[in-house]
């Protein structure tokens, strides 16, 4: 699995997708004048034939970008299945809690 990140005209998710067979990721960076919005266009109006899987833009898209290449991975790894496991339910315990403190503080 690759991930690509890149912002303004953002080429290289697409210049990779159509040189490989391994999944690509294009994560469309922040710059220029439309603050990233011109990259995850690109990223997202890929021709035929050249799957680019796109993510959010900027940092939460880079993160959910690794996120999605360790699922990948994890259909044949039983130990990047079990992390990720582990991984969901602690997101879940912490916005659990996150939630127990709101109503304390609303109460």
């Amino acid at each position: 699995v690759i991930i690509a990140a890149a912002g303004m005209a953002a080429h290289l998710a697409g210049t990779i997708a159509a040189h490989t067979i391994l999944p690509v990721i294009g994560v469309p960076m922040a710059s220029g004048y439309l603050q990233g919005i011109d990259a995850l266009l690109s990223k997202v109006q890929m021709p035929p034939g050249v799957p680019v899987a796109t993510v959010s833009i900027g940092a939460a898209g880079a993160q959910n970008a690794a996120l999605l290449a360790a699922q990948i991975l994890a259909l044949k790894d039983k130990t990047i299945a079990q992390k990720l496991t582990q991984f969901k339910a602690d997101q879940a315990q912490t916005v659990k809690q996150k939630n127990e403190k709101l109503q304390t503080e609303i109460d």
